[in-house]
């Protein structure tokens, strides 16, 4: 059975991005079914709705007019959906976006008021790249992220605070790196990356970096391998599966901390079960 709405989805984040990899990287489809479902919907409307040349990717005219149609109907099934007379009663579905940590240490507790409260409600719990999280909640493929939060966020989005947490030097247990002389296994994006390198360029050193995955928890791994020494937040250590081959490399100053928020659109908050789970979650 066809998803309509994942083929919205995906069309409009291919319409953003103009990137197939990344798309597909980012929304965790292969690049064979991201393609399929492009021509799926061009076969559909009679209209091709992207020209591929040797510069690149880009909307043609029909393009532009079906992205204004699909972000329309996204937003007329979201109000459809939502709307109840009574709050007690909320049913539906709500799509949440976490990474792998948090999911295994902040939703059981973040969730769990909102999960007493709403039985009926199904919960859509999707993780990923925590670098691709407010994109996500941005582009309307999720309405809840569960994420670091930028010190400048987005306008259309919202956050409330739900933990901290430090970002730590680690590295092998047998490989020892005191003086931080690298190499060092850096994410390849996203606010971690961003603090290391505010961190380097406070130490007016620039950094040997040996591998950049994309997830924290592929980093973690790297370093136990002995690739070189990582910057992650102290949560990610603790739920790490490989923690007992690490140790902590004591740094002075540390990296300034992560805040972890609880993040959705500024408009949804008018909806009523993005705002009975935001009026149901404690901030930190």
């Amino acid at each position: 059975m066809r998803d309509d709405r994942r083929e919205l989805h995906l069309f409009l984040h291919l319409a953003q991005t103009l990137n197939f990899g990344r798309t597909s990287l980012d929304c965790h489809v292969s690049p064979a079914t991201l393609t399929r479902t492009v021509q799926r919907l061009e076969a559909d409307l009679g209209h091709r709705l992207f020209d591929r040349g040797a510069r690149g990717v880009s909307l043609t005219a029909e393009g532009h007019r079906f992205r204004e149609y699909a972000v329309q109907a996204l937003e007329l099934w979201r109000t459809y959906r939502e709307e109840h007379p009574d709050p007690a009663e909320l049913t539906g579905s709500l799509p949440l976006f976490a990474t792998v940590t948090a999911c295994q240490a902040l939703l059981p507790d973040l969730l769990a008021p909102f999960r007493a409260a709403h039985p009926q409600v199904r919960l859509d719990l999707r993780t990923g790249d925590a670098a691709a999280a407010l994109a996500r909640l941005d582009e309307g493929e999720v309405d809840v992220a569960v994420a670091g939060i930028p010190a400048r966020l987005p306008e259309p989005l919202v956050s409330r605070t739900v933990a901290v947490t430090e970002l730590v030097l680690v590295t092998a247990r047998d490989r020892p790196d005191p003086d931080l002389d690298g190499p060092f296994v850096l994410p390849h994006r996203g606010l971690v990356r961003e603090a290391a390198d505010r961190w380097f360029r406070a130490r007016g050193t620039t950094p040997d970096v040996a591998c950049e995955p994309d997830g924290h928890e592929g980093l973690l791994t790297l370093v136990a391998l002995g690739c070189g020494t990582g910057v992650v937040p102290r949560l990610v250590l603790e739920c790490s599966a490989v923690r007992e081959r690490l140790t902590v490399v004591a740094a002075d100053p540390a990296p300034e901390p992560l805040p972890i928020g609880l993040c959705v659109r500024r408009a949804d908050l008018r909806r009523p079960l993005v705002a009975t789970l935001w009026s149901l979650t404690a901030p930190w």
